[in-house]
């Protein structure tokens, strides 16, 4: 007698949507808190950006919701390898931090990698959308909120490019990083491999550095 497996299928399927839900949801609050929110929500926050693990999961939207294991499987699962952890030596607290994107200015992430020459980058890109050329045409690109302007080391689908540039963007700037250094303009290279640029003291960082531009058709 054939035996009907469907109910049992799908009923696995169901819950592994549920599991990526709950992992999609706690991916970008921990995004949102050590990026954004935590000085708001009253969270301690290090200058390098650490927060504990432990006050982590006692903020509301977490708290009886998600286990330590589970920040530990969206970490580790990560494909843009956006989250750090690491064991603070003298408490041993477990800490956990965003590698880029922040705009509190109380976080000043020291272990950011300077760079010094335009050798230690050679390809530096920005994404963005053909809708919004004509207006960074002629102001440059903007930190925005954030504390940087976001640069990959490529375009998307090249083996070293796993964060910094959106895959859907129809619009790279390729900017000439030596032109930058030499006026003073600071670049770093963040733990995933994302370039980070504060721009001028403005934040700014002005079209004279463009190399060129590529439009691509979506």
């Amino acid at each position: 007698m054939a035996t009907d497996l469907s109910f049992s299928g799908n009923s696995v399927m169901q819950g592994l949507t549920r599991e990526r839900g709950r992992d999609v949801h706690l991916s970008k609050t921990l995004s949102w808190l050590l990026r954004h929110g935590a000085v708001k929500e009253g969270v301690p926050i290090t200058k390098d950006g650490f927060i504990s693990v432990s006050e982590i999961l006692k903020h509301s939207s977490l708290k009886h919701k998600y286990t330590l294991q589970d920040i530990e499987r969206v970490v580790e699962e990560n494909n843009k390898k956006r989250f750090t952890l690491t064991v603070h030596p003298q408490t041993g607290d477990l800490l956990i931090k965003d590698n880029q994107g922040h705009s509190m200015k109380i976080v000043n992430d020291t272990s950011l990698q300077p760079i010094l020459d335009a050798s230690e980058a050679p390809v530096v890109v920005h994404g963005t959308y053909s809708r919004n050329w004509d207006s960074i045409k002629r102001n440059g690109l903007s930190c925005m909120n954030r504390l940087h302007i976001h640069f990959a080391p490529g375009e998307p689908g090249e083996p070293q490019v796993i964060s910094g540039i959106r895959g859907d963007c129809d619009t790279y700037i390729y900017i000439k990083v030596a032109d930058a250094l030499k006026d003073g303009i600071k670049f770093y290279r963040s733990a995933n491999n994302v370039i980070l640029s504060p721009g001028n003291n403005t934040g700014i960082l002005e079209p004279k550095y463009f190399d060129r531009v590529v439009h691509h058709q979506k």
